[in-house]
């Protein structure tokens, strides 16, 4: 069942409908910017998807917290005392992966970062953007 938002519906066991957005998900790619959502301890880490495969997910980044202390070293130059890591969360600590984009009139983390610092995300990290 495909509705008119792109979402896919199947029913459950107990025959209610779940949906889940196929656009997102084929529009993941690596070094896509996402915002992940942690369990066990709860957290949310936002950077660059490195690997997502069904074991876990590898992801360069920072923990959605020191967001603003991180662009505040940037644009004042500081010694970095908040740097983005490479860690692997296991997928059973995986609750959410959501694309980072805008919601409404909220921009996005990354368009955030390109407001304040004048560099996208992309150019900082020295990648390319993801094909979508």
């Amino acid at each position: 069942m495909v509705a008119a938002d792109g979402t896919h519906g199947k029913l459950d066991f107990w025959g209610y409908e779940r949906r889940w957005n196929w656009t997102a998900r084929r529009n993941m790619r690596t070094n896509s910017i996402v915002i992940v959502s942690l369990a066990s301890p709860k957290d949310k880490v936002w950077g660059q998807l490195l690997a997502l495969d069904v074991a876990g997910i590898t992801v360069r980044g920072i923990e959605l917290d020191s967001f603003d202390d991180f662009i505040r070293q940037i644009v004042s130059e500081e010694e970095a005392t908040v740097g983005m890591t490479t860690v692997f969360y296991p997928m059973h600590r995986v609750e959410r992966i959501a694309l980072d984009e805008p919601s409404g009139t909220l921009p996005s983390l990354a368009d955030r970062f390109r407001q304040k610092v004048g560099l996208t995300i992309q150019q900082y990290l020295g990648i390319e953007p993801p094909i979508v």
